[in-house]
């Protein structure tokens, strides 16, 4: 079954390069597009997106707005924000509107499909260049103690090289270990640090210092 994704951004290059790249991937259907939230959220009731590709600087309604409004309406869709803010005084109210995936406009074409992948499978996908923002804001973690400590000495090489944006085939080709392997770390990383996921566990790195 094919995702059903939605493109929102005010400039019309910008959507037609999103859904001609999109459209070239076997499990990525576009469903529609529009130029601002007003018009995403007549979309999203009409065409019931699994993600929404949603700028957020837009005229008539912001992305923020949209995302109140989708939460509002209780509607089911996944919103990832894609936009060329990287500053918390964005980030922040955005992720706390509802977005579960905040990337920026420079990403690269293949790491976007991979966050819309990841999204689509209930996970968060946030770009490295803001997450330390995030941290105090957004996690609300106040953890005393640091549980990096209870990580394997391989655990740790697994988390590090999570922290650097590799999927678990790069990391089982850097590490020297089978995919099957470095699954089965990720697993207990994310138990160990108990977190959801692998941007939860690269925040956690992150905020305790990971060495």
């Amino acid at each position: 079954m094919k995702m059903k994704v939605l493109i929102v951004d005010d400039h019309h290059v910008v959507r037609r390069g999103l859904r001609f790249f999109l459209e070239t991937q076997d499990d990525i259907d576009v469903v529609g597009e529009a130029e601002n939230g007003a018009i995403a959220i007549e979309r999203i009731m009409e065409y019931n997106p699994d993600v929404v590709l949603m700028d957020l600087a837009m005229p008539v309604m912001d992305g923020i707005e949209a995302m109140k409004k989708i939460k509002e309406l209780a509607l089911p869709t996944k919103v990832i924000i894609l936009t060329s803010f990287s500053d918390q005084d964005h980030a922040i109210p955005a992720i706390k509107a509802g977005a579960v995936g905040y990337q920026l406009k420079d990403i690269d074409p293949d790491e976007l499909v991979r966050s819309i992948r990841a999204v689509f499978c209930g996970e968060s996908q946030i770009h490295p260049k803001i997450t330390s923002h995030l941290l105090t804001h957004v996690t609300g973690k106040t953890e005393e103690k640091n549980l990096l400590a209870s990580l394997t000495p391989r655990e740790k090489e697994v988390l590090k090289e999570i922290l650097n944006g590799k999927s678990n085939k790069e990391i089982a080709d850097c590490l020297v270990i089978t995919e099957k392997t470095v699954k089965t770390h990720v697993s207990n990383v994310l138990s160990k640090l108990e977190v959801a996921d692998r941007t939860q566990a690269a925040l956690y790195a992150i905020k305790h210092e990971l060495k």
